[in-house]
């Protein structure tokens, strides 16, 4: 049949068997829009893709573009890789709830540090206070980290580090750790989130300026290429662009748009693009729109084999990859009627896999509420589980593949999100763009947008704007006891009593001389912290050097 004969068949169809129907039932609403404003049409039909180019937009999985994944066999050979972000108070309790978690099928690590820790202060610096072990787990020396991963081989797992301005110092805190078990550095695999511009853009866990801040970025990239060569120097990360209110389409051009700032960055320091582009990750948000997710994910992997081929001028398929952790969406969960967070993650996590993630993190239902309890993190992690041996979608690669609906969305945010991408290039790339205020806008305006449709229950939330209950006081959450502070402040001042001064004091002004000559970092770093100098004390010489950045907005 024709694209014409088709096109009089829809026609027909909506003028008699539609009509009739919309006559005596309305629709629910005129429009049907995504949060990117994509329209989802009554019905979608080979009209709205452009079939001479599918096959060449789609390929194969494993092939460039790679829109279909990026592995020939993709869950089929393995499942992604399950993780669960934990951390809270001391490294004592947080390495408990890793052995918990590998003990149920867990199998791989993701660490949550508390905020001091993410900004690079010490637990006993006067701005932690009331901080500490709140958020995440509290980690200020090589000690913590010892105790941290005690009882895990560090060969045997893979971890995922959520830290950014202090990426360096934690990677270098749990190679000596390796060390002291006996792994050598080229047996380490996982990621460091080590994403800057996005803290510029959405969280704010800044330390330094943007161009010392990228050169940091661009020393780990230098030094892991030639001693940690498994280990994901970079996760450029979507998660809390979204979180912070942004629509899928501005997702993925935002963080595509730091990509590419980060590989220019690196290209520019005199690094080949084909040795490390293929260490490059990346960390997306998955909420509830499961088809708009989908095509989402297909169009991020899509777009960035584009840029780095045509771009970037990759030469080899791997560079060309984009490889991606998913978290389901925080800020999609509610502190009303929290049990309704488990069939939000389901469809969060269904999606994610529909999409081809590499790794998936599922949050608990109590998560508005608290930190995860161990009945909460273990029905998280069971929902992966399920999805993967009782759905039954991880048995053929793509399956929404070739779905009009899905190819049509594909389509629609890859060309929105490229000319978000053409208006950051225009502004003068992604630091000129922050600086301007432009994409911070762009993502407020869009928050602005969601939070009115909640208000006016066009968009509804299941217990917040309908369906309500009247509720008791949620029970058995789970509390970082105060004491947790004072414990860990203790154990603070008696890694600085006991070490050796002197050796901490000069390896500290090494790191310093390295810093104002403009050498790399990462190796003053690593001896730094096996003197048992803390992380604040090398945030702090850090800071001399490249001073701190204050946001103008």
């Amino acid at each position: 049949m024709s694209r014409q004969d088709i096109k009089k068949r829809v026609e027909e169809w909506e003028a008699g068997t539609v009509a009739k129907t919309l006559s005596k039932n309305p629709e629910r609403k005129d429009k049907f829009l995504s949060t990117s404003g994509n329209e989802f049409k009554r019905v979608f039909t080979e009209l709205d893709v452009d079939e001479e180019r599918l096959f060449d937009e789609t390929g194969l999985p494993g092939q460039y573009p790679f829109t279909r994944g990026v592995q020939p066999t993709m869950y089929r050979g393995r499942f992604w890789t399950m993780r669960q972000y934990a951390g809270f108070g001391t490294a004592e309790q947080t390495n408990e709830r890793y052995k918990y978690l590998l003990g149920q099928g867990q199998t791989g690590l993701s660490v949550a540090f508390d905020l001091p820790t993410q900004i690079g202060y010490d637990s006993d610096h006067e701005l932690a206070e009331g901080e500490v072990g709140k958020v995440g787990v509290a980690i200020d020396s090589l000690r913590d980290m010892e105790i941290l991963f005690d009882g895990i081989p560090l060969d045997k797992v893979s971890t995922s580090m959520t830290i950014n301005s202090p990426a360096a110092v934690l990677l270098s805190m749990y190679m000596a750790v390796a060390e002291k078990q006996g792994v050598s550095k080229d047996k380490l695999r996982g990621t460091i989130q080590n994403d800057l511009l996005k803290e510029y853009i959405a969280r704010g866990t800044y330390i330094f300026p943007p161009e010392p801040s990228l050169k940091v970025i661009t020393d780990i990239m230098a030094y892991c290429k030639e001693n940690v060569p498994s280990w994901n120097t970079v996760s450029i990360s979507g998660y809390h662009i979204r979180e912070a209110g942004s629509s899928a389409v501005q997702e993925v051009a935002f963080t595509l748009a730091n990509g590419i700032a980060y590989v220019q960055a690196a290209v520019d320091a005199g690094l080949d693009v084909d040795e490390f582009a293929g260490r490059l990750s990346f960390f997306f948000n998955c909420h509830n729109n499961l088809l708009e997710e989908v095509a989402k994910f297909r169009a991020a992997r899509r777009m960035w084999s584009k840029i780095m081929k045509e771009r970037f001028k990759a030469k080899s398929p791997r560079s060309m990859m984009l490889r991606f952790h998913t978290q389901t969406a925080g800020c999609s969960l509610t502190a009303q009627q929290p049990d309704n967070n488990i069939v939000r993650v389901t469809i969060q996590a269904l999606a994610a896999v529909l999409g081809g993630t590499n790794s998936l993190h599922t949050n608990s239902r109590d998560e508005a509420l608290c930190l995860p309890t161990e009945d909460s993190v273990r029905i998280a992690l069971r929902t992966q589980q399920v999805i993967a041996h009782e759905s039954g979608v991880a048995d053929t690669i793509d399956p929404l593949a070739g779905s009009y609906a899905v190819e049509a969305l594909t389509d629609q945010i890859e060309e929105k999100a490229f000319d978000y991408i053409e208006k950051i290039s225009d502004l003068g790339g992604v630091v000129r763009a922050i600086e301007a205020g432009y994409i911070q806008k762009e993502i407020a305006d869009s928050a602005y947008q969601y939070q009115k449709a909640i208000e006016s229950t066009d968009q509804v939330v299941v217990g917040v704007n309908k369906f309500t209950v009247s509720e008791e006081p949620p029970k058995n959450l789970l509390r970082v006891n105060p004491e947790v502070e004072e414990f860990q402040r203790n154990k603070t001042k008696n890694v600085r009593a006991e070490r050796d001064g002197a050796a901490c004091e000069q390896a500290l002004s090494t790191l310093k001389r390295t810093a104002i000559d403009g050498g790399n970092v990462m190796e003053p770093i690593f001896e730094a912290v096996k003197t048992y100098a803390t992380l604040g004390e090398i945030c702090d010489t850090l800071r001399d050097v490249y001073g701190e950045y204050t946001d103008a907005g």
